[in-house]
């Protein structure tokens, strides 16, 4: 890792080079629109400078084919511009369903990671290279951004919303990470490294680090703990809907709608239960907002995903 600061960032993710070509070209256009207007500029203060013999009747004269050309090259231009940014945002939001997913809380002034098999890390993130992470977020206090410059991905981790961001590292190796709000007197300390390994390095770190009790098997337990098998349950009485296999479904909802239930439909029931009440219930559940902190919201999220295999973050 080089912390000088480079002309050209260096890159190590699939996508980078695609943000990377649009940024350059913007680059570009404002440049040449800049120069061509700074040329009009010039122009014409030479041209009608004090003391010149250029024509300021004001008459006026009209180029009916350069201002249609002009005005429909700026908008193709524009309208170009705007689908390629429009491909790479649907992309970044849409991650590979074979991703490997890692959850993650922000808080004053750390990162916390945890991987599928239960293997915890603060401020440093190893991750497989060629293979799609997704970094599931969440803030336990103030707002706070995750950023890899290398990686060219940077998400706001905003207090009661779930985010995400994945990427597909593809050189190994060990990549700056901040936080790129401004969360706090320490936020400069807020950061860490990514380090990128071959699949089989990681296989053995992960090992090395030995299995604990994963996100799905955390909120199980808690799941029980506090009492929601009692209505969601096998054995309980029908006082609220089933849970297995319902993640990524739709949901029929008692005002006649429906919605998919996805991370923030499960995050929504658990904090504002009367918000959407499933249809052929009562608003019978209690809120637990102010009960459970937002560690224990992933772990019940990843809980009610893993009673739907296959599922992947929405």
């Amino acid at each position: 890792m080089n912390d000088q600061i480079r002309f050209i960032p260096e890159s190590a993710a699939a996508g980078a080079a695609g943000i990377d070509t649009l940024f350059y070209t913007l680059v570009a256009f404002s440049f040449g629109i800049g120069l061509f207007l700074t040329i009009l500029v010039v122009g014409y203060a030479v041209r009608y400078r004090a003391g010149s013999s250029a024509d300021r009747s004001g008459r006026r004269t009209r180029n009916l084919r350069l201002e249609i050309g002009w005005t429909s090259t700026s908008f193709l231009v524009a309208l170009g511009l705007f689908v390629w940014g429009a491909v790479l945002f649907l992309d970044r939001d849409n991650p590979p369903a074979n991703a490997l997913e890692i959850s993650a809380i922000g808080k004053q002034w750390m990162w916390q990671f945890r991987h599928p098999g239960g293997q915890r890390e603060i401020n440093e993130l190893h991750v497989p290279v060629d293979q799609p992470v997704v970094v599931s977020m969440a803030s336990q206090d103030v707002i706070h951004s995750f950023y890899v410059p290398a990686f060219r991905v940077k998400q706001d981790v905003v207090p009661g919303r779930a985010s995400h961001v994945w990427f597909t590292a593809t050189r190994p190796g060990r990549y700056r990470l901040f936080c790129a709000e401004f969360c706090g007197t320490e936020h400069s300390a807020m950061g860490g490294f990514v380090i990128v390994m071959e699949p089989a390095a990681f296989a053995e770190w992960l090992e090395l680090q030995g299995e604990g009790e994963s996100l799905a098997q955390a909120g199980g337990r808690l799941f029980r703990a506090l009492g929601c098998s009692g209505c969601h349950g096998d054995s309980s009485q029908v006082r609220a809907p089933r849970l297995d296999g319902v993640f990524g479904r739709p949901v029929a909802l008692s005002n006649g709608t429906a919605t998919i239930a996805d991370d923030r439909y499960i995050r929504d029931s658990i904090l504002m239960p009367d918000k959407e009440i499933a249809a052929g219930y009562e608003p019978v559940m209690p809120s637990y907002d102010g009960l459970i902190d937002e560690s224990e919201l992933q772990m019940l999220t990843e809980y009610v995903r893993s009673l739907s295999p296959g599922e992947s973050v929405q």
